[in-house]
């Protein structure tokens, strides 16, 4: 054979139909390999089709729904890419660009596929998407998560094993787009004919709004949604810098003197507290709020034997399940704070934040916070006089999972460093409780409060308790523990209260966002419980007209507010406007 029939031979044997035909001289001589080649075919066909219609939100179905109807849908971009590929030249350099064309798509549709996987994660979650500018954050607190629920060693090998899995998910994606592109090309009829019936399809089913599962149409268009808000993370992120700016700078409460900022709470201590994912559902879902309504009405007589009344609410938090900082700064600032920029933008500000409107007013502003293991400097924008952390709490007992102490230390802890130091002036303490933060194993017990002294008490707690993967392998489980933490946290706080609460005490608690939706459902609202707690029965006829119920259960009917706008309502109700007339 000459040199020039070995080269066409060589050719025809790597490119176009000729490799069709060498492919099928040889099939013919082995059966298997006409059979693996379809096997491929089919696989690259099925993971593309998949990466393209799957939705993100696949987990959040409606009860009684199978999945696998969500998957019964009919992709636009398929027909939009299929048929660009096959409307491009055979030769010059539009021809010659195909196959890097190609190649691009393989590579976009798979990263667009990890960072779906990412949404999905995120709903389940945070009940809402990856941002893919600001949220990059998130990966040291989750990478610490599962460290507490997992351990170290197994945390690193799920790290590893994830990022070496989207990289094979693009790489796989580029590879199955390759291939059903040199199909096409090779079967050029039967590929229009198909675009065509997909294109038509997609027409009419969009025509008709047609949908088999509500709010999931079968016309799909996931994966250019999906995209369109990747590319468009950064310019929203900027155009809502720029409007946050501007919230910023509203504030009717900037310029109020400091004479008449808080004056029906001169004379009281004040004790602000957030309680980890105490969500609406901790009351109000039959599968788990036992241990929680026994915890109110327990803790509800005491404080009426100590003569204290309470009224309760609703607020709307700027998170769900995780992410309690921005609903602390949210409450505290009067801003809508729901992310990362939003976040690093008002704790650079001078934005009047609740505690500082308090600092101002004369009182000394406290910051308790077990769960600050590092410099935190944003207790300065807070407005804090002092700041006790996991450092400086005294504590000399073991780590609850995540949580540095149980609750009821950090409470002790507050009545000997401050709340019960004679002659210290009037108090306004802000104190975050973190015995209910996930994985919410092993919670710890309420023991007598003249016996925990430096905390030493609980190393048989943790000793003798089960680890968080055991609890987290039984769904069950995980929301009994889940609500017996949040009792605890009650217990802690409310126990407290009964215990060393003087008649000018009044207390503020709240959630700070629903837990994960592993243990509210998909279908959760962002509610969170709040209550004012007082023994002086002025404190609480100034917010009589709120419409909160009596007690420390809020009713099912009660107001609901967003977050950001208690701080003005607090403000206004505790300033000279609320003075009776």
């Amino acid at each position: 054979m000459s040199e020039y029939s070995l080269r066409q031979t060589d050719y025809l044997g790597r490119t176009g139909s000729g490799r069709l035909a060498y492919e099928g001289s040889v099939s013919e001589k082995k059966p298997y390999r006409r059979v693996l080649r379809h096997v491929t075919t089919g696989f690259a066909a099925v993971l593309v089709f998949l990466a393209l219609i799957v939705p993100d939100q696949i987990f959040r179905l409606p009860p009684g729904n199978s999945v696998f109807t969500a998957l019964l849908r009919v992709p636009v971009e398929a027909f939009v890419a299929g048929a660009f590929l096959l409307l491009l030249p055979r030769r010059g350099r539009l021809g010659r660009a195909r196959r890097p064309i190609a190649l691009g798509l393989g590579v976009l549709l798979g990263l667009l596929t990890v960072i779906k996987m990412i949404d999905i994660g995120f709903f389940a979650v945070l009940a809402r998407r990856f941002d893919p500018v600001l949220d990059w954050i998130l990966v040291d607190d989750a990478f610490n998560f599962m460290v507490d629920s997992i351990g170290k060693p197994a945390t690193i090998g799920v790290a590893a094993a994830l990022v070496l899995g989207a990289a094979g998910l693009v790489a796989l994606m580029t590879w199955a787009v390759q291939r059903l592109s040199g199909i096409m090309l090779n079967h050029r009829v039967g590929a229009w004919r198909g675009l065509g019936a997909v294109g038509a399809a997609w027409i009419a089913l969009t025509a008709m709004s047609f949908q088999l599962i509500g709010g999931i149409p079968v016309a799909s268009h996931t994966a250019a949604e999906l995209a369109a808000h990747t590319a468009l993370a950064l310019p929203n992120d900027l155009a809502d810098r720029k409007r946050f700016a501007a919230e910023v700078r509203v504030d009717a409460y900037r310029d109020r003197p400091a004479d008449q900022m808080l004056t029906a709470l001169r004379d009281k201590d004040v004790i602000v507290s957030f309680i980890e994912s105490y969500g609406r559902d901790a009351i109000e879902d039959p599968a788990l709020n036992t241990p929680v309504l026994a915890s109110i009405t327990s803790n509800q007589a005491k404080l009426a034997a100590k003569g204290y009344a309470s009224r309760s609410g609703w607020l709307t938090s700027s998170t769900a399940g995780g992410g309690s900082w921005l609903a602390h700064s949210t409450f505290l600032s009067g801003l809508w704070i729901d992310n990362e920029q939003r976040y690093r933008s008002v704790v650079s500000s001078d934005r009047l934040t609740l505690t500082r409107a308090f600092k101002n007013s004369g009182h000394r502003t406290v910051g308790v916070q077990p769960g600050i293991t590092f410099a935190w400097p944003e207790g300065e924008f807070y407005g804090y006089d002092h700041i006790y952390d996991s450092h400086t709490l005294g504590y000399n007992g073991p780590r609850f999972s995540w949580s540095p102490m149980p609750d009821q230390y950090v409470m002790s802890a507050f009545q000997k460093l401050e709340y019960g130091v004679a002659d210290r002036g009037r108090l306004l303490t802000e104190i975050t409780l973190t015995s209910s933060h996930t994985p919410w194993a092993p919670v710890p017990s309420m023991v007598d409060w003249n016996t925990i002294g430096d905390g030493s008490l609980y190393g048989p707690m943790v000793a003798g308790a089960e680890a968080p993967t055991t609890v987290w392998k039984d769904e069950k489980r995980m929301r009994t523990e889940y609500a017996r933490s949040v009792a605890y946290s009650m217990d802690s706080l409310l126990g407290h209260m009964a215990e060393y609460g003087r008649d000018d005490l009044v207390m503020v608690f709240l959630g700070d966002h629903q837990p994960a939706s592993a243990v509210v459902g998909h279908d959760a609202t962002r509610d969170v419980p709040i209550t004012i707690v007082a023994k002086d029965p002025k404190v609480l006829d100034r917010i009589a007209g709120w419409g909160w119920t009596d007690g420390l259960k809020p009713d099912p009917a009660a107001p609901v507010w967003r977050m950001d706008t208690f701080r003005d309502r607090f403000l206004a109700a505790y300033g000279p406007e609320g003075d009776p007339h």
